[in-house]
């Protein structure tokens, strides 16, 4: 499994690499022998005597004891790498945790070329939906706005002892060059795309008058909105495309 995540995250020795949660080193071996340089962050302690153990025989490992989202990571990665070389984040962490630090680490520009990361694969089938299905959602759009997503293979849960209730998926993302949409404000695109799906069954209108209608728009200026856009209210969120929900945001 540690050699597929490699290739399909595209490691070599001319990439370097971020682990976020090394645990016990298994993955974070496998790295330093194929990746040029690797940073590890670990935030139990209790785990650093035997990452050190297991690491010794490696020169291009620092582990660093910390949560990656409490390090200036613009200082840290200028100091490890250079900027100019391929940059991946690798990780294999529970995906309550793991969402949250792939947006925060879009969120901050930094020059970080792609991810992959072992998740539950509902969750890594939501960041490569498609438009009119059932795991597309906000994840989706956030994730596809920054980055091109795709499932490297399927983790079945009998690979695992103890075998958890669920299966994992391997999840490659690709940053791209400039975000899929252009849009006039990033804050208020995102916004909007949280404010369609607040509840799934009811029409755009509905989600969009109860979070818009009385603050910053009225029920005529937020019609005309979407009739700039060429979207029908009557829709539901999950049929937009994310062409269209920047279409929306700009109207709005």
């Amino acid at each position: 499994i540690l050699t597929r995540m490699l290739e399909v995250a595209g490691v070599d020795k001319t990439t370097n690499v971020i682990e976020i949660g090394p645990g016990i080193g298994a993955l974070t071996e496998r790295l330093a022998r194929e990746a040029k340089q690797v940073l590890a962050f670990e935030i139990d302690g209790r785990l650093l005597p035997v990452l050190d153990e297991t690491l010794a025989p490696y020169d291009n490992v620092t582990v660093v004891h910390s949560d990656i989202l409490d390090v200036d990571l613009e200082q840290v990665i200028g100091e490890h790498f250079d900027i100019n070389e391929p940059l991946l984040v690798v990780a294999n962490l529970p995906y309550y945790i793991t969402t949250p630090i792939i947006m925060n680490l879009l969120e901050s520009k930094l020059p970080i070329d792609g991810f992959a990361m072992m998740m539950q694969k509902e969750v890594a089938q939501r960041m490569t939906a498609e438009p009119n299905s059932k795991a597309y959602g906000s994840l989706t759009i956030a994730i596809q706005y920054f980055c091109e997503a795709s499932i490297g293979f399927i983790v079945p849960k009998t690979v695992f002892n103890p075998a958890p209730n669920v299966d994992s998926a391997i999840l490659v993302l690709k940053r791209r060059e400039n975000p899929l949409v252009e849009v006039k404000d990033e804050a208020k695109f995102f916004a909007l795309v949280k404010n369609s799906f607040v509840q799934r069954r009811k029409t755009l209108w509905n989600n969009l008058a109860k979070a818009y209608v009385g603050n910053s728009h009225t029920k005529e200026s937020l019609a005309a909105a979407l009739e700039a856009a060429g979207i029908d209210p009557s829709r539901r969120a999950e049929t937009l495309t994310i062409e269209e929900f920047a279409r929306l945001s700009d109207a709005l």
